[in-house]
């Protein structure tokens, strides 16, 4: 068998697929290998298969030989977070509650996958409900990071990012609420894109919060990131945020970019080692000719609080419609129950179907917006959130993009902020404001601190999505060679 075929990104196998230089089928058994040899160590996968992979690898190389390819991924093996339905399979978002939910439709991004030609190859772990930074609180254990076994992967994408960096697939979607994409990634060393609220179709989310998740590549490159984007891109009617706007390219030329460093990026709770890193990315763009200029986002500071409670608020309405009544879990098909009328059956269900986690941000969502605290709380959250995204439009009449750290360290240890909720909470710190604001975002591997992969944070304004993929890739091209994980 022809190993290390799982290392290639996506356009490097493309480009061999197309000249015949291997097969799908190859390089699928490949992954498959790398799955079955490491996912007992790191967790990633909840699921795969084996079997439909191959018949697609079989169906994509029978294609390709009468010139009938279907797009730049056709054959390419790829993973999904677990929380994207996808027809006739598990879909669990990490959750007991879901554990045997099989999903009756396909996700519009799975969808758009499958027309091109991509092999799905399995779903991968996630907090649940995507609720978390660590992958921590999935039902199905928690994900390893691959850097180093004792640290987390970031989340809630963990899955996703540990896959990819694994060499478990060559890419993989993730879904970005307050930098579920964008953590990962940067704690992974790997590339993850986090579009324009509405760039990409929601259909088939599994929500936790609506007006905030976004659905994302996940990738080695940023060039990989930008092939996956434009594939799962475009106006869908079957989503009612989804955006028609037409996505283009400016000329950047980087003597002619103006970069804003916001102060509130650069304080306090900045690791020394992360800061380094990112001052070097600042200062390489800055060489090639990039106007540098520090700017301020004031209403920063209360980011974090403000997202909280929208997010909370709006989980407490999504996770509302899992009763054990419509699908899911149910103790009422448990024999040993003791269920004597339907508030019985709610929550019960309930209390036995979420976790930890779950269950804190459905109370405070429902305290959040209950009669006599949504004036508090909730409605005073909206009027920051329209604050904080006024910064971002002041800021972009001056600058092209925002650059800072994706985080404030690298990737913590299992375990390690578990026990204080807040502590986790600001691990999302420098992310969260681009969700509120509907803005695109990318990490982009930047350099090593203590060992453990750095991201470097790109912001763009609204639509910009190919602007800000363009300068990534510009990014890759003049930093430093970056070393593969442990496990490569």
């Amino acid at each position: 068998m022809n190993k290390n075929l799982n290392q290639l990104t996506i356009k490097e196998a493309s480009e061999k697929l197309k000249v015949g230089a291997m097969t799908s089928e190859e390089l699928t058994d490949d992954v498959l290998r790398r799955i079955k040899e490491i996912n007992p160590k790191l967790n990633a996968f909840i699921l795969f298969w084996e079997n439909e992979a191959r018949a697609a690898a079989k169906a994509s190389d029978e294609r390709r030989k009468t010139g009938q390819e279907l797009s730049e991924i056709d054959g390419i093996p790829l993973a999904v977070k677990d929380n994207m339905c996808m027809k006739d399979t598990v879909t669990t978002a990490g959750s007991k509650i879901l554990e045997n939910f099989i999903s009756p439709y396909d996700a519009t991004v799975i969808i758009k996958l499958k027309n091109a030609g991509a092999i799905i190859i399995g779903k991968t772990n996630m907090d649940e409900f995507a609720m978390g930074s660590s992958t921590e609180t999935s039902y199905f254990g928690p994900t390893k990071n691959p850097w180093d076994l004792k640290r987390v992967p970031g989340g809630s994408s963990g899955g996703s990012a540990a896959a990819v960096a694994a060499g478990m697939c060559l890419g993989a979607l993730g879904s970005d609420t307050g930098g579920s994409i964008r953590q990962p990634a940067s704690f992974c060393g790997i590339t993850g894109f986090k579009p324009t609220y509405g760039a990409v179709s929601r259909y088939g989310l599994l929500a936790m919060a609506s007006s905030l998740d976004q659905i994302g590549p996940m990738t080695k490159t940023a060039q990989d990131a930008e092939i996956l984007f434009k594939i799962i891109s475009g106006y869908d009617e079957k989503d009612s945020t989804s955006v028609k706007e037409e996505l283009s390219i400016k000329n950047q030329e980087l003597s002619k970019i103006r970069i804003g460093i916001p102060k509130e990026y650069f304080g306090e709770g900045l690791d020394a080692g992360v800061k380094k890193v990112i001052d070097q990315a600042i200062e390489t763009l800055k060489k090639q000719g990039a106007e540098i200029k520090e700017i301020t986002l004031p209403h920063t500071k209360y980011a974090l609080a403000c997202y909280y409670i929208i997010m909370f608020t709006e989980v407490a309405s999504n996770l509302a419609r899992y009763d054990g009544i419509k699908y899911g879990y149910s103790e009422a098909r448990n024999p040993k129950s003791e269920i004597r009328n339907l508030i019985d059956i709610y929550l019960k269900s309930r209390a036995e179907g979420f976790g930890t986690e779950a269950k804190r941000r459905i109370m405070l969502g429902a305290f959040t917006s209950s009669a006599g605290y949504i004036d508090q709380y909730y409605n005073k959250a909206q009027k920051t959130r329209s604050l904080i995204k006024n910064d971002f439009d002041a800021v972009f009449k001056e600058v092209d993009f925002i650059l800072g750290p994706v985080t404030p360290t690298p990737a913590f240890n299992i375990g390690e902020k578990t026990t204080d909720p807040l502590e986790m909470y600001l691990s999302d710190i420098y992310t969260i404001a681009v969700n509120l604001a509907g803005l695109p975002a990318i990490s982009v591997p930047a350099g090593l601190s203590h060992n453990l992969p750095v991201g470097l944070q790109i912001i763009g304004r609204q639509s910009s999505d190919l602007d800000v993929l363009q300068l990534a890739k510009t990014f890759e091209g003049v930093r430093d060679e970056l070393p593969g994980t442990p496990l490569s």
